[in-house]
């Protein structure tokens, strides 16, 4: 793979240079990029084994043909979060009944050959076409054959077929070309990336950031925080333990994770956590026993991403001691 880190222009094999003027796509979900929603992985733009974004970042997989915009943890699927049609056209294809249960070695068997999961393909003319993997069981709510505007309701977001989290994966294909929305002119440049853009109103990109973050009486499981069921909604002044995590997307070696907790007397705890290897989800958590009751009140919990010089993501939340 070329390194990153380098100026140059690397031409995609499997994009198409030529566009059909005024096709424009928006995002298939309605969320703040920031508080309710992720980009975690985009169109895989390295032709050889390895895989990096339209930036030359990290945020993408071998042969990844689509992007992937994320809920933060399971429990959001059944907030119903409606799947939108990017652009105006007419249902070419769909797909529903799948079980809303992950990709894993128990279920690879009943996926393979439909990785997609629960999914709407939208034919938009002019060869041009957008594909919705991983909506929710029973949720869809179009036809083959129907036509559908800028916007309508496809269905819900959920985690059917290959999915390792819960997310909507949109793909856009010319005349069966994988197209990535965010440069599809199929060249990369790192040191002007995405120069080009199918976007109507183009998402904002995040080479990384939190997920979510929360307090426990104890460092939580992993699957408890990515079902979201990990953060106490309020702890005990005699709770053994005082723990601050957070859930991140699209960590780098040397990324600093830091993690402190403030309480009604002041610092209750501050550590840093360097992260030694790149990962698409991970997280860290810090914390303090308590020899004696906790002190009631508000505490405060804040977690840091930082890479390089550069705070890239930074969230705080509150919890009462009682």
């Amino acid at each position: 793979m070329i390194p990153r880190s380098a100026v140059f222009a690397l031409a995609l094999p499997f994009a198409s240079p030529v566009l059909a003027e005024g096709f424009l796509i928006s995002p298939p979900l309605e969320c703040d990029l920031e508080k309710d929603c992720d980009i975690q992985q985009y169109v895989d733009s390295d032709p050889s084994s390895d895989a990096m974004d339209f930036t030359c970042g990290a945020l993408s997989y071998d042969g990844h043909k689509g992007t992937d915009f994320a809920l933060p943890d399971r429990a959001r699927i059944n907030d119903n979060i409606p799947v939108l049609a990017s652009a105006a056209g007419r249902v070419s294809g769909m797909r529903d009944g799948m079980a809303d249960s992950g990709y894993s070695s128990a279920t690879a068997d009943d996926i393979d050959g439909k990785e997609c999961g629960n999914g709407v393909v939208l034919d938009h003319g002019n060869g041009w076409e957008t594909q919705y993997c991983h909506l929710k069981q029973g949720s869809i709510s179009v036809k083959t054959g129907q036509e559908v505007a800028l916007g309508e309701t496809l269905g819900f977001v959920g985690q059917s077929g290959k999915a390792a989290f819960p997310h909507v994966h949109l793909s856009v294909r010319q005349d069966g070309a994988v197209i990535d929305p965010f440069d599809p002119d199929g060249t990369v440049t790192c040191d002007t990336p995405g120069d080009s853009s199918l976007w109507s109103l183009r998402p904002e990109y995040r080479g990384g950031g939190l997920i979510s973050i929360g307090f426990s009486d104890a460092v939580p499981a992993y699957n408890a925080i990515k079902h979201g069921d990990a953060a106490a909604p309020s702890l005990s002044v005699q709770a053994d333990a005082l723990v601050i995590w957070g859930h991140m997307f699209g960590t780098r070696a040397d990324d600093i994770i830091n993690l402190s907790i403030t309480g009604p007397d002041g610092m209750v705890i501050s550590d840093d956590v360097t992260l030694t290897k790149t990962q698409a989800q991970a997280f860290r958590a810090i914390g303090k026993r308590g020899r004696v009751d906790w002190p009631a009140g508000t505490y405060t919990g804040t977690v840091t991403m930082i890479r390089g010089l550069q705070i890239i993501s930074q969230r705080s939340t509150d919890i009462e001691i009682r």
